[in-house]
């Protein structure tokens, strides 16, 4: 009886572990395997080296799904095709994670939205050369969906070159167009050139140059070796320990409020004096009119004495002589 129990809580338990780590795994991304998915695929006539499986879809820079496979018609619709009619295209199919309405929205509106030029394009992802399927509406005329004959297993979605093939293709075209008169008249020029390079680096003066420049040095090296010795004198120290002393002393009257106190004292006798002057107006005129009449009086008694001398001890001045002869 005991070991029944045993084996019946035995039982219970890894029955309770497999619902916990079942309800782990879906909340830990399960659940994506329960999410509805859309599937569609399109075709390249030329290299996706660089595209790999698992590589991101975007619809104008919105992660829209991945690349789940990448085969080739030949494989997939053309194996009772006879060799030379094969067309040999690339088939990518891809992944989106789509909630139901959305894959049934895209499914209505797929035909219409190839119609306006919804087209499939490998792109280059920045700088890490990684490639990814970007979709992105251009011109239906310019790039009309691939001929094929077979019934697509998923939704077909017409693609367009990428623009490293268009400008490797144009390249291409451009270096097949050349024939051997251009190739020799561009090899002339390029030829025009290099020797043009070579006359104006001999005529650059390549001695007086250096000798400038080692004058230019020299300078620079005295100007560093003045600039440490200023530096390295004590005086200068000296002078930066009192301009922070002065410094700090000027803070610290400024935080005091000492320079506040002695603006407003200041203004206040300024007020006051003015106060002192308009109200004793008139008598401060009265004694500027009396010292005038002083300066006058001293002026006119310094140069009597300075013509009569003795005029200071005896009053008036001499009388005139008369000379014999004269009437008075």
């Amino acid at each position: 009886m005991e070991e029944a129990k045993r084996y019946g809580r035995l039982g219970a338990f890894v029955v309770v572990s497999l619902c916990i780590l079942a309800t782990s795994v879906f909340l830990l991304g399960g659940r994506k395997w329960f999410q509805p998915t859309f599937m569609f695929e399109t075709y390249f006539d030329q290299s996706v080296a660089g595209l790999d499986v698992g590589a991101p879809v975007r619809f104008r820079g919105v992660p829209l799904g991945h690349v789940a496979a990448i085969l080739t018609s030949a494989a997939t619709y053309e194996q009772s095709v006879p060799l030379d009619k094969r067309h040999e295209y690339i088939v990518v199919r891809v992944e989106v994670n789509l909630s139901g309405q959305e894959a049934a929205q895209m499914r209505r509106d797929a035909v219409s939205l190839a119609a306006r030029g919804l087209r499939a394009q490998t792109q280059l992802a920045g700088i890490t050369g990684q490639q990814y399927l970007a979709l992105d509406f251009l011109d239906a005329q310019k790039y009309p969906p691939l001929p094929f004959d077979w019934t697509p297993q998923y939704l077909y979605l017409p693609s367009a070159p990428s623009s490293a093939g268009e400008i490797i293709a144009k390249a291409q075209s451009f270096l097949a167009s050349l024939n051997e008169a251009d190739i020799k008249t561009l090899g002339q020029g390029l030829n025009r050139l290099v020797s043009d390079l070579d006359t104006k680096l001999e005529e650059i003066p390549v001695t007086e140059l250096a000798t400038h420049l080692q004058a230019a040095l020299k300078t620079a090296d005295g100007t560093l070796s003045r600039m440490d010795r200023l530096l390295a004198d004590p005086s200068l120290k000296q002078t930066l320990d009192n301009a922070a002393v002065v410094s700090g002393r000027v803070r610290q009257v400024t935080d005091d409020g000492e320079l506040d106190q002695l603006v407003k004292d200041l203004d206040d006798a300024s007020q006051r004096l003015d106060a002192l002057v308009g109200d004793n107006q008139y008598d401060v005129r009265a004694t500027v009119e009396d010292l005038r009449t002083t300066a006058g009086n001293l002026r006119a008694l310094s140069e009597s004495v300075k013509r009569y001398p003795a005029g200071i001890l005896v009053s008036g001045p001499p009388e005139k002589i008369q000379l014999p002869g004269r009437s008075p």
